[in-house]
């Protein structure tokens, strides 16, 4: 994959807050800054694109009937893009310079060639306990694999998550159902990796091997959740940072020294 994609700087970190530190750590989000153009979004956005363009397969999936979704999503997208971007018709040119024409391919998958966040559609179907996936772009896994939750429900998507227990469960599926269009939710987490790749799958049968020390580096997701007003789906949205331990501040340091994550890599 060539060098790593890393961050300068963490722009928040979980563990400096009570809220953060605690699961599942959801705090209210301003739409306008729901999506982000930061210093890695050539080289991330690079990487996007060979990946839907050579690891299709691995990097995008929908099931029947998400269509409509898709469509509001990728709508949503182009009304919230930062700053950088420039439209002219029916084509968007990226911060980057790349110019994506929005009929080029499915909407999920222009959306994601837009933005730097992997994209998540999941919905409740009629009479069903839990939402399910029913499409994604995922260029940027954490340790786990599209093809084996696509079209299952927020429990099995969490396996092998050991915090996703019984308790946590029935929280998040109750959080999912009260999301309210245009009020958007985030959470954060920490993960410790030794491998700084974007691109890092793994299955539940052969999840990834975790550190028993402190790695090199640090991976950390923010996630977005908000409620499409038309489809009633909602999107989770997952702006990856990765960067050495180095590149964190004195303050973010001593935090995680009082907080720290734990070795075997549970996340916050």
């Amino acid at each position: 994959m060539g060098d790593p994609i890393l961050h300068e700087r963490l722009p928040s970190a979980p563990w400096m807050t009570p809220v953060g530190r605690k699961l599942p750590g959801i705090a209210p989000l301003d739409m306008a800054e729901w999506l982000i153009a930061d210093e890695a979004y050539d080289g991330q956005m690079a990487l996007r694109d060979r990946l839907i363009a050579e690891e299709r397969a691995h990097v995008w999936a929908e099931v029947p009937g998400c269509e409509a979704a898709a469509a509001e999503l990728l709508a949503m997208v182009l009304a919230h893009l930062p700053k950088g971007f420039s439209r002219s018709g029916d084509s968007v040119t990226r911060p980057d310079g790349v110019t994506v024409a929005l009929a080029s391919d499915r909407p999920l998958v222009v959306a994601a060639r837009l933005v730097q966040e992997d994209l998540c559609l999941l919905q409740k179907p009629d009479g069903a306990e839990e939402h399910i996936l029913t499409g994604a772009v995922l260029c940027f896994p954490a340790s786990w694999t599209l093809a084996e939750k696509m079209g299952r429900p927020l429990t099995a998507i969490h396996i092998p998550v050991a915090q996703y227990d019984a308790g946590i469960a029935p929280r998040v599926q109750r959080l999912f159902d009260g999301i309210r269009p245009g009020r958007p939710l985030w959470r954060q987490n920490a993960l410790l990796y030794a491998d700084p790749a974007l691109f890092q799958p793994a299955t539940e049968a052969h999840p990834r091997v975790t550190p028993t020390v402190r790695p090199d580096y640090l991976r950390s997701e923010r996630q977005c959740l908000l409620r499409l007003p038309e489809t009633g789906a909602v999107v989770f949205s997952i702006h990856t940072y990765v960067l050495p331990f180095a590149r964190l501040t004195p303050e973010q340091q001593a935090a995680l020294d009082a907080h720290p994550i734990d070795y075997a890599g549970r996340s916050i």
